[in-house]
């Protein structure tokens, strides 16, 4: 069987997306998969302080807050800054502060002179914070356990700034929801990854923690508060490193959150992550835009080959034996992360959720203007 340069030059380049698509399973992220889950401290070692924002959050609040306010930690304050809300933001929080001491109520008001955004009410709960340590989490989030914060303490290690957490999304029926979560699987798995890699580039707010020290030394989030989004995710990416960061894997310090409802709302809301990942530095950048290339170079070739009688086959053998070293590698990790009914689906939402991600890149483009809330 003869095959034509062109249909060799395809081939190889088919092959080459393939051991690039294996360098990220095998060499990236199955280093989450070997990574030990270590046991949660059995006592605190210093006060923290957990800062929440929230807006027009009042059903929320009245579900998730007491499972954080009844946390097992023995001295910690709880903010919630209450960002212009217009709802009965306002007299849940109320209620709660009369019955919990520890609970402490900032209010961003409406006016000129305040700066709207996330970023700006997180200035505001940070600067009310009495404890060096802040652990991070969002109205609509609700701890695993009440040993959350004994996990996200800060590490015994003197140098660690940054406590990267995880927070998985809560399981219900449809294919946006599968989606939702298996999108959130592999943005955790990579940004835990490469952490473990030394080359921490971002966190998640619904459940991370760092110095108040650090963040003042840094002058906040003075770089980027012209993006809308990114009070986590960027504020990580400028100021982790190999040294002061870790993170915390224990299904304990879980925080579960409920995700979007409909399509619109999940597009909006990756409509503002896409326009914070612009701003990350640039061999960030290079490493997660391989990824979605590499797979898109991939799929397009196959596409391209099976189309060639003489490189079909060939083809075809490769595209599985991807699947299925992809299949051996990530079912492990779906357990690991909480999302284990997945691992069936795998295959089919690993496409989905490559066409997910272009569609989002391309609508990016056109769409401009977005808001925290």
């Amino acid at each position: 069987m003869n095959i034509s340069l062109i249909a060799l030059v395809l081939l190889g380049a088919f092959i080459f997306c393939f051991l690039i698509q294996l360098y990220f399973s095998l060499f990236v992220h199955l280093k989450l998969a070997v990574f030990p889950v270590n046991e949660l401290p059995e006592s605190a070692v210093k006060p923290l302080t957990v800062i929440i924002c929230a807006r027009n959050e009042a059903a929320n609040l009245e579900l998730n807050l007491p499972a954080i306010l009844n946390q097992d930690y023995p001295d910690f304050e709880v903010i919630v800054v209450n960002d212009r809300s217009w709802d009965a933001t306002k007299d849940v929080l109320n209620a709660f502060a009369a019955e919990y001491a520890h609970l402490k109520i900032v209010t961003v008001a409406e006016g000129s002179k305040f700066i709207a955004g996330k970023k700006f009410a997180v200035t505001m709960g940070i600067k009310a914070a009495k404890n060096e340590w802040l652990v991070f989490t969002d109205a609509d989030c609700k701890p695993a356990s009440a040993h959350w914060l004994l996990g996200m303490q800060q590490p015994a290690d003197p140098d660690t700034e940054i406590l990267l957490g995880y927070s998985p999304y809560t399981r219900s029926r449809g294919l946006l929801n599968a989606l939702i979560r298996f999108e959130t699987f592999f943005t955790a798995l990579n940004y835990l990854s490469y952490a473990i890699k030394g080359m921490p580039y971002m966190g998640v707010g619904r459940n991370m923690a760092y110095q108040k020290a650090l963040f003042f030394k840094n002058k906040g989030f003075a770089a980027h508060m012209h993006i809308p989004s990114g009070d986590d995710d960027l504020f990580v990416n400028a100021h982790a490193n190999r040294h002061n960061t870790q993170i915390q894997i224990n299904q304990l310090t879980f925080v579960p959150t409920a995700p979007k409802q409909t399509w619109g709302a999940y597009l909006k809301q990756k409509k503002r992550h896409f326009g914070a990942g612009k701003m990350y530095k640039a061999k960030h950048k290079f490493i997660l835009s391989s990824q979605i290339i590499i797979q898109f170079v991939f799929y397009a070739l196959l596409i391209a080959l099976v189309c060639f009688e003489e490189t079909r086959i060939p083809a075809l053998i490769v595209f599985a034996l991807s699947i299925i070293i992809r299949s051996l590698v990530y079912p492990r990790l779906l357990k690991k992360l909480q999302y284990p009914g997945l691992r069936w689906w795998f295959p089919l939402l690993d496409i989905l959720l490559f066409i997910f991600l272009v569609f989002n890149g391309i609508l990016s483009i056109f769409v401009k203007k977005v808001q925290w809330k």
